[in-house]
């Protein structure tokens, strides 16, 4: 029977580290714990074992994701429909009003970096559920991979899908609307760093819903980030909300970095006490989430939910 590139691959990984393993370790019967067996490590440090577990999880993520055509077209198919959508509408309502014009690129850019934050939360948690749909998160489990190297390839995997979604996008943003993302320069650097942040706090804290309410949960996955969408400020300045909710918003990291966009591309002015706010927020919610998440990860190995992952 033929090997499938998956298994392929992992065939070429073990062929390729069997010389720092012992023999007993070498001769083990699965190819997916021999990967993760950082304890039969003679030669290579802590930091390499743990580097070839997380390798090997993003490969796994990776094939599962380019061999399925559906998968890809699924990444790239929304945001391109919601650039179209208001990209088209600002070019109308353009037509209007001058001020309008001017918001142009400011509209247009709100909906690329808001990309940046759902397709970043969407492809930490969607990878998680590939575990629980194969019911193989218990395997992984009793490996001797570490809780946050799945946590580090989730994080890795998720750049990767935001990548092929967003690059295609940025691309047609240029060529239908004369808009380049890239035109922000260092500054875009400061807001995808801390729109990535945001997006791994709340898919971990998904992530943990689901692992302790089970697959029934799955839907929270794909609404959470949308629950940040009217207080996040994306396509308006915090100002227009009312006065009471304002201190709520204010205290989410990604209304910051709308605001510093704006300022950006409105003003010609990079905020730097925005980034600030925004990083410090986003470290007070990512340490939070580990918290909770880790809890939740306790609490369903106590009840013995990992081996009984269901609706």
């Amino acid at each position: 029977m033929g090997r499938g590139p998956v298994s392929g691959v992992f065939l070429r990984l073990f062929a390729l580290r069997r010389r720092v393993y012992d023999h007993r370790a070498a001769a083990s019967p699965s190819l997916f714990a021999s990967l993760f067996a950082a304890g039969t490590l003679k030669d290579d440090t802590m930091l390499s074992a743990s580097l070839n577990r997380i390798f090997a999880l993003v490969l796994r993520y990776w094939y599962l994701l380019k061999d399925s055509w559906p998968r890809l077209l699924d990444i790239v198919y929304w945001p391109t429909v919601e650039l179209l959508m208001w990209g088209f509408l600002q070019a109308y309502l353009a037509e209007k009003t001058s001020v309008t014009a001017l918001a142009g690129g400011a509209l247009i850019g709100s909906v690329l970096l808001w990309d940046i934050l759902l397709r970043g939360q969407i492809g930490f948690s969607v990878s998680f559920l590939e575990e629980m749909w194969s019911r193989n998160l218990g395997n992984l489990m009793m490996t001797p991979l570490r809780m946050y190297e799945l946590l580090a390839a989730l994080g890795v995997m998720s750049i990767i899908r935001l990548l092929i979604g967003l690059v295609p996008v940025t691309v047609m943003a240029i060529v239908f609307f004369g808009f380049n993302l890239l035109g922000m320069g260092l500054a875009l650097a400061a807001f995808f760093a801390n729109l990535i942040i945001t997006s791994w706090a709340v898919g971990l804290f998904a992530c943990g819903i689901v692992l302790r309410n089970g697959l029934g949960a799955e839907s929270f996955v794909w609404s959470v980030s949308f629950l940040l969408l009217p207080l996040a400020c994306v396509y308006y300045p915090v100002t227009v909300l009312p006065a009471w909710l304002q201190p709520i918003s204010l205290a989410l990291p990604p209304t910051h970095v709308f605001e510093g966009m704006r300022a950006l591309i409105l003003e010609n002015r990079f905020d730097v006490s925005e980034m600030l706010w925004a990083g410090g927020l986003n470290l007070v919610y990512l340490t939070a989430a580990s918290i909770a998440f880790a809890a939740f990860l306790r609490s369903a190995r106590r009840s013995g939910a990992l081996l009984q992952l269901g609706e």
